[in-house]
């Protein structure tokens, strides 16, 4: 529908970071009235009404009767100019599509508006080799091994009633009733283990000293770090039923117990296979941590600050991915912030070391990697690529290579100690 010429739209750079840019756009009058009565004519020819011919409406009618759709027209059709004379005359290289804000769009005067455009930042880094770092693998011992196989046990192990009171651990079954609000009816069954944190303090203490099927009322508070910041240090008169105590009846460490947990003979063979994770788990956790301070190196070495944009950018991205409500993200932003930082400085650096040394996954490893999956799934590499996409999973596992290429990289021109540390 847009027939002119990009240069009558003024375009200029008000603000800029790193990774964003904000423009000040203007369309003069004239040209806003060349797009409406483009868009007016547009209308006219399709519109049907009746008591006119189709493209025979006077404009006046056709005005009034699509207004607002001339206007939205009008201003799809100018944003969409703006943005095509921006990319030209400014070179940019968008990571998304360019928010707008503060649009004035009055009869007889210039279209103007603001365009928030989010850019791939351009990050130089002068040093890259040279680092010494220290691999810190926390030394597996027995009481990490025992501990683990408890935790199984645990797991394993079925709930049986309990004679006594109830102590921190057990599985408890009440019935509790808020004498408050004067409501006849029954009180609402519970059930929870006791230690946990899913019942207030308060409560938890109370249910202690009850005997099975005792009765306590009282008032119980809530604590002042309530999730719930509407009830932090209120009273509520309650009355609670204890009906019954449970307590896991946790097997013996036998030879039997290891058989039910895998391909295990003995309990040596489990506790040896334990004992492999928790070191294959304990290298990962160091691995990671010296990718980080590796990390941290070269951002010092190179003095990488983090656009603004791109951090809060990254802290909406948390809080919708944790289901922050919209009341709550300056408190989540303001507490969360140092880990979003972490992690853009993190991606910029790796990007760009991608970038220069040419490290970005390819769809060969890509594929091969897809292939490593099915093989161990016993699926075709057809259904785990369409599984990975459908979950929008696909671009997570060609990070991960990027950053495997890229920490090899690094590393590689860097001096690693090996150390042994107590967990």
């Amino acid at each position: 529908m847009t027939e002119t010429t990009q240069s009558e739209i003024d375009i200029t750079v008000s603000q800029s970071d790193a990774a964003s840019r904000t423009l000040l756009v203007t369309v003069p009058v004239e040209r806003v009235k060349t797009a409406e009565a483009q868009a007016t004519r547009w209308y006219g020819k399709r519109a049907k009404l009746p008591g006119f011919r189709q493209g025979h409406i006077p404009e006046p009618v056709v005005r009034k009767r699509f207004g607002e759709a001339i206007r939205q027209s009008v201003l799809e059709d100018l944003l969409r100019e703006s943005w095509e004379k921006a990319r030209t005359e400014q070179g940019f290289k968008p990571v998304a599509d360019p928010r707008i804000r503060v649009l004035k769009y009055e009869a007889g005067e210039p279209l103007a508006f603001e365009l928030i455009v989010d850019v791939r930042p351009e990050l130089k880094l002068e040093r890259l080799s040279g680092f010494r770092l220290t691999r810190r693998t926390a030394k597996v011992g027995d009481e990490q091994v025992d501990a683990q196989l408890l935790t199984m046990r645990e797991q394993k192990a079925p709930w049986v009633p309990a004679e006594g009171r109830a102590k921190e651990g057990d599985l408890v079954e009440a019935t509790i009733e808020n004498l408050d609000t004067g409501d006849a009816k029954a009180g609402e069954p519970v059930r929870f283990v006791l230690g946990q944190g899913r019942a207030l303090p308060d409560l938890e203490a109370q249910v202690m000293q009850l005997d099975p099927n005792g009765v306590w009322e009282g008032g119980i508070r809530f604590p002042d770090d309530h999730p719930d910041e509407a009830r932090r240090g209120q009273m509520r008169r309650v009355k609670v039923t204890l009906h019954e105590v449970k307590r896991q009846a946790v097997s013996d460490l036998t030879d039997e117990f290891a058989r039910e947990m895998g391909p295990f003979e003995t309990v040596d063979a489990l506790r040896a296979a334990v004992r492999s994770d928790l070191e294959a788990e304990a290298a990962r956790e160091a691995d990671a941590q010296l990718r980080s301070e590796l990390v941290d190196q070269i951002a010092a070495a190179n003095n990488v600050s983090v656009p603004p944009s791109l951090l809060e950018r990254s802290l909406h991205a948390y809080a919708h991915a944790y289901g922050i409500p919209e009341e709550q993200h300056g408190k989540f932003a303001a507490e969360f912030r140092p880990v979003a930082e972490a992690q853009v400085r993190r991606d910029l650096i790796i990007e760009a070391v991608a970038d220069g040394a040419s490290l970005h996954a390819t769809e060969a490893e890509l594929g091969a990697r897809i292939a490593d999956v099915a093989a161990r799934r016993g699926e075709s590499a057809q259904q785990v690529r369409a599984a990975l996409d459908k979950a929008g999973r696909l671009r997570e596992l060609e990070r991960a290579i990027t950053d495997e290429k890229v920490f090899a990289h690094l590393l590689g021109q860097t001096a690693v100690d090996d150390a042994l540390a107590a967990r």
